[in-house]
């Protein structure tokens, strides 16, 4: 499975996003700022290409499997061997507070360029495209991520 995130609108707290499952158009991200030298918790990660696993151990993880059971839930989607970054998850929330260089999902963006970043609808976005993303890691299809910049 190929997922891939058109980043469309850079400010200085967000980045804006298309994801794309397969070629066709899944929802909006949102991610921390671009920036030169990394601050931690505040810098979106490189653009490239990396795979994506599940991971079941930790604070999301947690929370989630709590949320959602064990049927949905089967470990968060994490982004692997970023460099410079650890711990790069696909998950839900809002804005650039919600977000330590993780990849937000959502079915609404706002224009970052007038206001602070947002997407809306996250855990609907997030309900969504899980399934998907789970059930081909879980037949053991390799899934990867490619992140392009356009901003």
């Amino acid at each position: 499975m190929d997922l891939k995130v058109v980043r469309y609108s850079g400010s200085g707290e967000s980045t804006l996003g298309l994801l794309f499952i397969d070629g066709a158009f899944a929802c909006y991200t949102l991610e921390d700022e671009h920036r030169t030298i990394k601050v931690m918790g505040e810098t979106r990660i490189p653009a490239g290409r990396y795979r994506v696993e599940l991971r079941s151990y930790g604070g999301h993880h947690w929370r989630y499997l709590k949320r959602y059971g064990s049927e949905f839930h089967k470990g968060m989607l994490q982004i692997m061997n970023v460099p410079g970054f650890t711990d790069i998850l696909i998950h839900k929330g809002n804005d650039d507070d919600d977000t330590a260089g993780c990849l937000l999902v959502g079915d609404t963006a706002n224009n970052n360029q007038v206001t602070d970043g947002f997407i809306g609808n996250s855990t609907v976005a997030y309900n969504r495209i899980y399934p998907f993303v789970r059930d081909a890691i879980l037949r053991g299809d390799e899934v990867f991520l490619e992140v392009v910049v356009r901003c």
